[in-house]
């Protein structure tokens, strides 16, 4: 099975590694492309990284720089540039009055509906290509 999607350069070797890295690599490209098609052209996949990982109830930038793997310096330049679009804000964590939660804005939370919303259309044509049964069994494994 190839590592890469037709007309992409190829990530490195075909490892264990890169056949799970590839398709998540490849399914942030085609969601960030069908967001912007869709009205969210200001949304590019590194927004995105760390955008999907802000709870519902807001996160922290720690929080948000552990579960993306980042730096805490890309992560509030990331949330900076997020708060600037208008997809998130900074609130007081009610926790602790000296620190800040991420929250997701109205514009940020259409966002996510529509990217759920182009995962399960991609999820739907890879069910139409499997067999019956084949990607019910394949997310079970995972």
């Amino acid at each position: 099975m190839p590592s890469r999607a037709p007309g992409r350069a190829p990530s490195g070797t075909d490892n264990f590694a890169n056949l799970f890295r590839d398709p998540l690599l490849l399914v942030a490209e085609i969601t960030a492309r069908e967001l912007s098609r869709r009205g969210f052209d200001d949304l590019r996949p590194a927004l995105l990284t760390v955008a999907t990982h802000v709870r519902a109830d807001g996160s922290r930038i720690t929080e948000l720089a552990e579960r993306c793997g980042l730096t805490k310096a890309t992560v509030v330049r990331t949330v900076d540039e997020l708060e600037r679009l208008g997809y998130a804000g900074r609130a007081p964590d009610p926790q602790d009055g000296r620190a800040k939660l991420v929250t997701m804005t109205a514009r940020g939370l259409e966002a996510e509906r529509v990217g759920r919303e182009v995962i399960e259309e991609m999820r739907a044509a890879w069910a139409d290509a499997m067999e019956p049964g084949e990607l019910d069994e394949l997310e079970r494994l995972l």
